[in-house]
């Protein structure tokens, strides 16, 4: 399965870091789909012509590892549970072929819409620096009490529009450790469509649709948190458990 994606994302045009960047999105609408990775090949083959693909080194499947923080009350966990319309998450995320290090916040607000801060760091920190407090401090104008909650490990590839401003994230190989404690979904593919607002008329919306792929809200720090720390109150995502059990089974 894996030789086959790779087989077939060596199809698309390729697009370097620099050109990429000039459609960063730091502020955005953000979709997201799931859907089994057997899928994913018929899905690709259907927009070849529509995008390019990030290529780094030659390398066009990147690996990705991240450092979820909380609060000691799980705050941003249970914010996103409860469904308050303004949250927060934050992160250190590594892109490994990049050699590159961020302090990650986003932020969603009322309408929909995300507003992602970062900062370079030199490597993971398990205890914040005192430079990475401050930059939490000034992105969130609030002061949190944050420890290491979760590590995710996946695979993305990263296509951006040839027509418009427009970036799609496809993350597969989604693999969670905390402590002793793993879950792996090696089936499970999530297709994030970043855009400054939502446009129907996205080739890759167009596909999903027509296979009858519908957004769905979903958090990969949220199931992680479900599936790794126990005492959780997580009745609002049982569905979302549930659709992803039903869609990888």
């Amino acid at each position: 399965m894996q030789h086959s994606i790779e087989k077939n994302i060596s199809m698309f045009s390729p697009i370097s870091l620099k050109e990429m960047n000039s459609v960063a999105l730091m502020k955005r609408t953000d979709t997201k789909f799931v859907i089994h990775k057997s899928q994913l090949i018929l899905i690709l083959e259907n927009i070849q012509n529509d995008y390019k693909v990030l290529e780094i080194e030659k390398n066009r499947i990147m690996t990705y590892s991240s450092l979820y923080f909380d609060t000691n009350e799980v705050k941003f966990y249970k914010d996103h549970h409860n469904g308050k319309n303004n949250r927060t998450k934050i992160r250190i995320r590594k892109y490994v072929e990049s050699d590159l290090c961020f302090l990650e916040i986003k932020q969603k607000n009322g309408k929909g819409q995300t507003t992602k801060s970062r900062t370079t760091i030199n490597d993971f920190e398990t205890d914040l620096s005192k430079n990475s407090i401050d930059f939490i401090t000034a992105a969130t104008s609030k002061t949190y009490n944050l420890s290491p909650t979760l590590w995710n490990d996946f695979n993305r590839m990263t296509l951006v529009n040839i027509s418009f401003n427009e970036r799609v994230t496809i993350d597969l190989n989604i693999h969670y450790t905390m402590g002793k404690a793993e879950k792996t979904y090696d089936d499970l593919v999530i297709i994030e469509v970043k855009q400054e607002s939502f446009n129907r008329n996205s080739p890759i919306v167009k596909i999903l649709k027509s296979f009858q792929y519908h957004p769905y809200s979903i958090s990969k720090y949220c199931i992680g948190m479900v599936n790794l720390h126990t005492g959780l109150k997580y009745n609002r995502f049982k569905e979302k458990i549930n659709k992803i059990n039903k869609i990888i089974n």
